[in-house]
């Protein structure tokens, strides 16, 4: 079930905010998992057993953690829970990416699994594993109430594409958290912004990027179109989930980490990234990067560090090789940032290092967005021109002017300035006296704009659920 569809906005968020608010506060957790639940369940039927396992396994290694502490028991129940869960992960999503690679290596005939990925499954995963490693750190974190620890692992907000939450962050809220009338009217405005950036903006950049890669006739200027609006679709896709996702939790008591923080204004590819898949990021540099040494170490073995969680952080992405091409492709312009570039970096104008920045940003989404190497090779060449394509045609203008008004919205919207002006405009008055009446206002418009557009569209679900 989508939270941009129809039946998530108009049946099953209603009825369970219903029996949510109306049950005592003793109960309210179960009716929040029971929610969760069959949020699931209505999309992934067999699968659901394989949440309820990783939730199980997380919870019963945490007991054994804290009744053994760090002795070998303890240490074995961590070493399984983390073991379990990445064989799930690698089962479901990798296995025929090492069959098919084993077969063309060994000129083998392994038979393909064809396994389904289960929705959300790079997701919980990471969740149950986070919270064993924050056990075994400090044991008490370890939650003994099943019920609160499965919703934690399962709740809807967050099940199918994150943000990443640790337990530390939402342990206080499980057992004791207040609803409150602004807490309330502020979820509902973070769901409908993100909801009116899937639905009315990542939607129409997907068109006009599909469009433009499948162009009959290929130009310079088609090649950089497709990439430049799938770069935006892919932001507002995202960061609309998860503005979603952190407005539900808002509704239900919750504070979810932020996961987008403006990447676009960055000036260094280590800034993009502090800004980009923030949980993401978080949760690599803590449980991978931190671990291995992180940068309390040689630059031999820093390099090493980088390159292992850059490795691992595009092979979450997807089981193929252009996503692992695209982590090491910043896995090198991190390690050259920082050993080569950094200093010269800072001596520039900030205009120039954030055309740097973007401009590399917006070449690594090619590795990102094609997965054939020759196709992704011949887009790059287009891209700078190379091969003889034409710099533009009748389509690709016509593109180009058909979707100006949208491309420049996206890129407003993708930098804090209307924000920044609506909080200069909220302290002056009466500014601030008729923004406060227009807002809500707003938000019921563009509820009912995106529910036009959903009534009238085809099934399009967000990027990051095939991840």
């Amino acid at each position: 079930m989508l939270f941009s569809s129809i039946p998530f906005l108009y049946y099953f968020l209603p009825f369970v905010l219903l029996f949510y608010f109306a049950a005592p506060r003793k109960l309210k957790n179960a009716v929040l998992l029971t929610a969760s639940l069959l949020f699931y369940f209505y999309g992934e039927q067999a699968a659901s057993v394989l949440l309820l396992f990783s939730a199980a396994s997380g919870y019963l290694a945490g007991l054994a953690i804290k009744k053994h502490g760090k002795s070998g028991k303890g240490k074995a129940a961590l070493i399984a829970v983390i073991l379990l869960n990445l064989l799930l992960l690698g089962f479901f999503k990798y296995a025929d990416f090492f069959i098919g690679n084993t077969n063309a290596l060994f000129k083998t005939s392994l038979p393909f699994l064809h396994n389904h990925l289960p929705l959300g499954i790079s997701f919980f995963v990471f969740q149950t594993i986070s919270y064993a490693v924050d056990v075994w750190r400090d044991n008490s974190l370890a939650e003994k109430n099943p019920l609160n620890f499965t919703m934690y692992v399962a709740m809807f907000p967050q099940l199918v594409a994150g943000p990443i939450v640790r337990y530390s962050t939402v342990a206080g809220d499980l057992k004791n958290r207040k609803h409150t009338a602004d807490r309330f009217a502020s979820g509902i405005g973070r769901f409908t912004i993100g909801l009116g950036k899937k639905v009315l903006i990542a939607n129409a950049l997907g068109q006009l990027s599909s469009a433009m890669l499948q162009a009959a006739a290929p130009t310079v200027l088609s090649r950089w179109l497709s990439i430049f609006a799938y770069v935006l679709q892919i932001y507002f896709d995202f960061s609309g989930y998860s503005d979603m996702a952190i407005g539900l939790a808002r509704l239900f008591g919750f504070n979810f980490p932020e996961n987008f923080n403006y990447p676009f204004i960055a000036d260094s590819i280590s800034d993009f990234w502090r800004c980009w898949h923030i949980s993401m990021g978080t949760w690599f540099r803590e449980y991978v990067y931190i671990p291995l040494g992180g940068n309390r170490v040689s630059a031999a073995k820093w390099v090493r560090n980088i390159f292992i969680v850059w490795l691992c952080t595009g092979f979450w992405h997807g089981a193929n090789w252009n996503f692992i091409l695209w982590g090491l492709y910043f896995g090198i312009l991190l390690c050259l940032e920082k050993l080569f570039v950094g200093k010269l970096l800072k001596k520039l104008p900030r205009l120039l290092r954030h055309i740097y920045t973007l401009t590399l940003v917006f070449f690594s989404f090619v590795l990102f967005y094609i997965e054939s190497l020759p196709a992704m090779v011949s887009h790059l060449f287009g891209m700078l021109g190379v091969g003889g394509l034409p710099l533009a045609n009748v389509e690709s203008l016509y593109s180009l002017k058909s979707y100006a008004l949208l491309l420049i919205i996206a890129c407003i919207g993708a930098t804090p300035l209307m924000k920044n002006g609506i909080n200069t405009l909220a302290q002056k008055k009466p500014a601030g006296t008729i923004l406060a009446v227009l807002t809500p206002v707003f938000y019921g418009v563009l509820l009912l704009v995106s529910t036009a557009y959903l009534v009238d569209a085809s099934f399009n679900p967000f990027l990051y659920f095939r991840f």
